[in-house]
C-alpha cells in the first residue's frame, strides 16, 4: 500500500511537471491531462509502431554542440534525475496528447501536417531528439507553436500567419527540439523535488484556463501560489530558453537552413508584442524574448554558416492553406495577406485554385493546379490538392486515379492515400477497408484514419471491426469512457458471430482501456 501510495504521489507530481513543460516551455495551450497511458498497442489492427513521423536512424551522427569559445556548456544528459525516464516521458506525453485533443480544435489537413513532418524530419537528426514524434495541428490564429515530452509537436495554424518563410517557421520548429533535446521536462522535475510544486488544482486550472485562450492567466495561475517558486522557475526557464536556442541554431545550420532566422523571428516577435501591447502573441508568454537573448542568439548566429538563398515556394503554398484556414468568412483576406510578402508567383496561384474550389468553380482549380504540377514535377502537394478537389467536385473515379498517379511515384504519401482511401470509400469499401487497415498500422496515433476505418468497415460488413475501429478513434481523441462502451458492444459483435479470436483481442484491449482510465482518476 505504501509502494502504491508513493507510485501516485510521484505521478501527480509528473503531471504538474508536465503542465509547466508544455505551457511552460513548449508554449502549448495546455490543459488536464492524464499519465500513464502508453501508445497502444492494437493487437490485430496495428503494428506495435508509433505514428506521426518516423525519427530517423542517427547512427554515426554527432550530437549538436554549441559554437563559438564561450565556455557555455550545454548539460550532460546522462546526469539527468532518474526519477523521470524516457519511457515515462513517452507515456506522459501520449496521454496528454489525447487529453490537449479532446479539448482543442484541431486542424485536420493532411498536406500542411506532412510538411510539418518533412521540416522535422530534416531538423531531428542534428537535434538530439531520441523519440519519435507525433504531429498535431491547431485550427488557432494564436502565434505558437510547442513540443511535450515523449515526442509531441503542436503548431498552430497561426505560426505560418506569422512566419513569412520557411527558415523562420524552421526556426521555431528547432528551438522546440531543442526543449526535447535537452529533457527540460525532466531537468525541471528534478529541480521542483528540491523545491515546492504549486498545488496540483491550481497546475491543472492553469492548463484549462490556458487551453481556452487565456494563456497569460493560465501561466499566472500555475506559478503563482508562491512569489519565491515563480523567481525560481522563471530562472530556469531562462536558462531553458537559451539552451534550446542553442541547440535549434546548430540544428537549423546543419539542416541546411539559415541560422540568422533565429534572431529575425524573435526581433518580429519582440515587434509584434510592442504592437499588441498588453496582448503579446502567445508564443511569448511562455518563450519571453529580451534584448539579450536576441543578442546571444544573433551572435551564435554569426559564427554559423548560412545557406545559399532556397525556393521557399512549398513553405508558401502550405502558408496560403493556413491563411485560408484563418480566413475562412473572408476568403479573399488570405490572397491580401499572402501577397503582403511577396511570395512566389506559384504559390500565388495555388491559392487562386483554391479559392477557385470553394466557389465550386472545380474545372478552373483544377487547370490551374495541373499545370502548376508540370512547372513544379517535385512538388507532390500540388497533385495531391488537385486529387482532394476532383473529389470535393464528386469525380470520384478522376480522384482515385490521380492519387494513385501520385503513389506511384511517392508510394507512403500521406495526403494521397487519404484521398485513395476516400474515393474507395465511396466506391469500393471493401478496398478501402484494405487500404485503411494498413495505414492504420503506418499511423497508429491519427484517429481520422481510424474513424475513416470504422466507416469502411461498416460499409463493407465488417460490423466488429467497425466498432473496434471506433473505438481506437474515441480512445486517441481522449474519450475514454465512450471508448470502453464501444469495445464491450464490439465485444458482443464478436462473440454473436463466434470470432472468438476477435473476441480475445477486444478483450486485452479493454484491459488496456481500463488501465487508461484508472491512470486518469489517479490525478
Amino acid at each position: 500500500m505504501i509502494k502504491r501510495l508513493h507510485a501516485r504521489a510521484s505521478r501527480g507530481v509528473l503531471l504538474g511537471t508536465l503542465a509547466v513543460a508544455a505551457l511552460g516551455l513548449g508554449g502549448a495551450p495546455a490543459l488536464a491531462q492524464q499519465t500513464g497511458m502508453e501508445s497502444p498497442q492494437r493487437a490485430g489492427i496495428e503494428s506495435p509502431q508509433r505514428a506521426g513521423m518516423e525519427s530517423p536512424q542517427r547512427a554515426g551522427m554527432e550530437s549538436p554542440q554549441p559554437s563559438g569559445g564561450g565556455s557555455y556548456q550545454l548539460p550532460d544528459m546522462g546526469s539527468t534525475s532518474a526519477t523521470v525516464t524516457t519511457s515515462d516521458e513517452h507515456r506522459l506525453g501520449r496521454a496528454w496528447l489525447r487529453q490537449f485533443r479532446a479539448q482543442t480544435d484541431p486542424w485536420q489537413d493532411p498536406i500542411a501536417q506532412t510538411y510539418v513532418r518533412s521540416i522535422l524530419a530534416r531538423l531531428v537528426p542534428y537535434s538530439g531528439v531520441d523519440d519519435q514524434l507525433v504531429v498535431t495541428l491547431i485550427d488557432s490564429r494564436l502565434l505558437n507553436a510547442f513540443a511535450v515530452p515523449g515526442g509531441i509537436v503542436g503548431v498552430n495554424a497561426g505560426l505560418f500567419a506569422s512566419a513569412p518563410d520557411e527558415d523562420e517557421f524552421a526556426s521555431v520548429l528547432a528551438h522546440e527540439l531543442g526543449h526535447l533535446a535537452q529533457r527540460h521536462y525532466a531537468r525541471r522535475m528534478a529541480r521542483i523535488e528540491q523545491t515546492q510544486l504549486p498545488t496540483m488544482a491550481a497546475m491543472l486550472a492553469g492548463m484549462i484556463i490556458a487551453a481556452g485562450g487565456g494563456g497569460g492567466a493560465g501561466l499566472a495561475t500555475m506559478v503563482g501560489s508562491t512569489a519565491a517558486f515563480a523567481q525560481d522557475q522563471l530562472a530556469y526557464s531562462r536558462r531553458f530558453e537559451q539552451e534550446a536556442d542553442r541547440v535549434g541554431l546548430n540544428a537549423m545550420a546543419k539542416a541546411g537552413f539559415d541560422p540568422q532566422a533565429m534572431p529575425k523571428m524573435f526581433r518580429s516577435l519582440q515587434k509584434l508584442a510592442t504592437l499588441q501591447g498588453g496582448n503579446p502573441p502567445e508564443f511569448l508568454l511562455t518563450h519571453p524574448v529580451t534584448e539579450s537573448r536576441i543578442s546571444d542568439t544573433q551572435a551564435r548566429a554569426d559564427q554559423l554558416p548560412s545557406p545559399p538563398a532556397h525556393d521557399d515556394t512549398a513553405y508558401a503554398m502550405i502558408r496560403a492553406r493556413a491563411l485560408l484556414l484563418l480566413n475562412q468568412d473572408t476568403p479573399s483576406q488570405a490572397l491580401t495577406e499572402l501577397e503582403q510578402d511577396h511570395p512566389p508567383e506559384a504559390a500565388v496561384r495555388y491559392l487562386q485554385a483554391l479559392l477557385a474550389a470553394r466557389q465550386a468553380h472545380y474545372s478552373e482549380a483544377l487547370a490551374t493546379l495541373d499545370a502548376l504540377a508540370k512547372s513544379h514535377p517535385d512538388l507532390s502537394m500540388i497533385p495531391a490538392t488537385a486529387a482532394q478537389i476532383a473529389f470535393d467536385a464528386d469525380d470520384r473515379p478522376g480522384a482515385l486515379e490521380r492519387a494513385r498517379r501520385i503513389l506511384r511515384l511517392s508510394p507512403g504519401y500521406f495526403p494521397a492515400q487519404w484521398v485513395e482511401a476516400e474515393a474507395l470509400l465511396q466506391m469500393q469499401p471493401g478496398q478501402a477497408f484494405d487500404v485503411l487497415r494498413g495505414m492504420s498500422e503506418q499511423y497508429p496515433e491519427d484517429p481520422n484514419v481510424f474513424g475513416l476505418l470504422a466507416e469502411a468497415a461498416g460499409r463493407s460488413g465488417r460490423e466488429t471491426w467497425g466498432q473496434l475501429a471506433r473505438a481506437e478513434q474515441l480512445q486517441l481523441e481522449g474519450q475514454i469512457d465512450t471508448a470502453i462502451r464501444q469495445l464491450d458492444s464490439a465485444s458482443e459483435s464478436a462473440k454473436r458471430s463466434g470470432d472468438y479470436a476477435m473476441a480475445s483481442r477486444i478483450a486485452q484491449r479493454r484491459q488496456d482501456f481500463l488501465d487508461y482510465r484508472e491512470a486518469m482518476q489517479n490525478f
